[in-house]
C-alpha cells in the first residue's frame, strides 16, 4: 500500500486540503496534522483516488461514504479539546478513515460497524497500516459496546432522529459525545457533554447531512 501517494495523491494535495480546512476554522493543529498525515486515498476505491483529497465525501459502498474531511476535522476537534484520551467510542466506522484519525488522539478506540463486509475489511486495512490501537466489532451501532464503557468520548457518523439513550449511559462524567442529530435534510451536528450521572449539556455546532442511523446489522 502506498501511504505516501503520486499526483494528486500527494503530500502537496494533503497540504492544500489542510490549508483549506484552516481557512474554514478549524484551528486545531493536532487535528490539521493528523488530516495532513493519514493517507485518504487508501481508504477509498482505487478508481476515486484522484478526488481523496477533494474536501468532499465518497462513496464506498453499501450505501455508505467515507465522510467529507471538514466533517472529520470538525468532530475530531469537537471531543478532543477537553477531558481525558483513554478510550473512544466510534459509532458507524465505515472505511476507517476517522477510526485511524481517532487512533493518533485515543489510547484505544471501539470501532462499531453495522454493515459485516465494512467491518472486515476494516480489520484488514487496520492490519496493513499497522494501527494496533483499534478494537472493531460488526454490530448494532444504537446500542454502542457496553462492554467497554464507560468511554472519555463518542463520535458517531450516522444521523439518528434523536440522540440514543444508550450512548448517553455509555458516557464517563465528563466525557463528550459528538453526532449529528435529525433526519432528512435537517440535521444538526450536536455536541453533549455529560455533566452528571443524570445532567447532559448540549450544544449545537453546525448544520450536516449524514446518512441515517439503522438499527439492526447486515
Amino acid at each position: 500500500m502506498d501511504k505516501h501517494g503520486i499526483g494528486f495523491t500527494s503530500q502537496r494535495a494533503r497540504n492544500r486540503l489542510v490549508e483549506q480546512l484552516r481557512d474554514m476554522g478549524i484551528r486545531s493543529e493536532p487535528v490539521l496534522e493528523a488530516i495532513a498525515e493519514v493517507p485518504r486515498h487508501l481508504f477509498i476505491d482505487e478508481a476515486l483516488a484522484s478526488r481523496a483529497y477533494e474536501n468532499t465525501a465518497l462513496p464506498i459502498g453499501y450505501n455508505q461514504t467515507i465522510s467529507q474531511p471538514y466533517i472529520v476535522a470538525r468532530m475530531t476537534e469537537a471531543i478532543v479539546e477537553s477531558g481525558p484520551h483513554e478510550t473512544v467510542l466510534e459509532v458507524g466506522a465505515g472505511c476507517g478513515y476517522q477510526t485511524v484519525i481517532l487512533a493518533r488522539f485515543f489510547d484505544r478506540v471501539y470501532a462499531v460497524e453495522r454493515v459485516g463486509p465494512l467491518a472486515l475489511a476494516l480489520r484488514d486495512r487496520l492490519h496493513q497500516l499497522n494501527v494496533t490501537r483499534v478494537r472493531v466489532s460488526h454490530r448494532d451501532g444504537l446500542a454502542g459496546w457496553p462492554e467497554f464503557a464507560p468511554y472519555d468520548a463518542i463520535l458517531c457518523a450516522a444521523s439518528p432522529p434523536e440522540i440514543p439513550q444508550d450512548l448517553l449511559t455509555q458516557l464517563r462524567i465528563g466525557g463528550r459525545l459528538v453526532l449529528p442529530v435529525g433526519s432528512g435534510q435537517r440535521q444538526e451536528l450536536t455536541l453533549v457533554t455529560r455533566v452528571s450521572e443524570t445532567e447532559f449539556q448540549q450544544l449545537d455546532l453546525e448544520a450536516v447531512t449524514f446518512v441515517p442511523m439503522l438499527e439492526g446489522v447486515t
